[in-house]
């Protein structure tokens, strides 16, 4: 496990192995972006909701392991303090974190609504208000621009009647890429990626299995690896900002 002064020195101006910021890490997409990271040498640091054994095999890996549920607010500042406290900068934020519900399972609906806008656009939004300084810090440090990724969803632009809530927020967090990309660059670089079907959730049954697959032109899961490529590409991009990559493969037409 690394300690809190081996984090600091790995944050110094002379060494420029500034963390990546990863929230909802646990598991699926997010647990796949930070394995993916760390192999590549770089440094973690993640927040995750429910204590798993993937956290605990993050954590034996030297990924920093905050537990903090975005619907708390005390959680949520305590996670940004705690990272404005051990770090100097950040090479990205990557919001993964997620909550997904219907109308179909909520009675109490504007529960939902707050609930669905606090994890997807409420704290995204503080989270890049209170530690853009750290992002500034590490672009001026490393001499090239940081990021900001955000993970929506297709319906962010098509909608959904069965998840109405969540789409709304989803579309939120969209529009922080355009307000974020105005305000941070060319320091920071603020891009989405909207994902349709990655992978299915274990339980989903084969004939719910194949009417979403006919959904897109592909016809087909792609896996969470096509989610990892797409973070990869836009931290590699040096001319992309205030875009959204979209991974549907071709529902949009379908």
């Amino acid at each position: 496990m690394i300690s809190k002064s081996d984090r600091h020195s790995n944050t110094d101006a002379s060494n420029t192995r500034f963390p990546h910021l990863v929230t909802g890490g646990g598991r699926r997409l997010g647990l796949a972006i930070i394995q993916h990271l760390v192999a590549q040498g770089e440094q973690v640091v993640m927040s995750y909701r429910t204590h798993s054994h993937e956290v605990e095999e993050l954590n034996s890996l030297g990924v920093h392991c905050i537990q903090a549920d975005f619907t708390s607010k005390r959680q949520l500042d305590d996670l940004i303090t705690q990272i404005q406290s051990e770090y100097s900068g950040l090479r990205s934020i990557i919001h993964n974190a997620s909550d997904w519900a219907s109308e179909s399972e909520e009675s109490d609906l504007y529960a939902l609504m707050e609930r669905m806008w606090q994890v997807h656009v409420a704290a995204p939004y503080q989270i890049n208000m209170l530690l853009k300084n750290l992002l500034c810090h590490a672009a001026e440090s490393l001499g090239e621009a940081t990021d900001i990724i955000h993970l929506t969803d297709f319906v962010a632009e098509k909608g959904s009647d069965k998840h109405i809530a969540y789409a709304s927020s989803k579309a939120g967090l969209a529009n922080l890429s355009l307000s974020f990309s105005r305000q941070l660059a060319p320091k920071v670089k603020v891009n989405a990626i909207a994902p349709s079907l990655l992978m299915f959730q274990e339980g989903d049954n084969k004939e719910y299995q194949q009417k979403a697959l006919k959904k897109s032109l592909l016809c087909l899961e792609p896996g969470e690896q096509e989610g990892v490529a797409a973070v990869q590409y836009l931290l590699n991009s040096r001319y992309m900002t205030g875009r959204t990559l979209a991974l549907d493969g071709g529902r949009h037409l379908a």
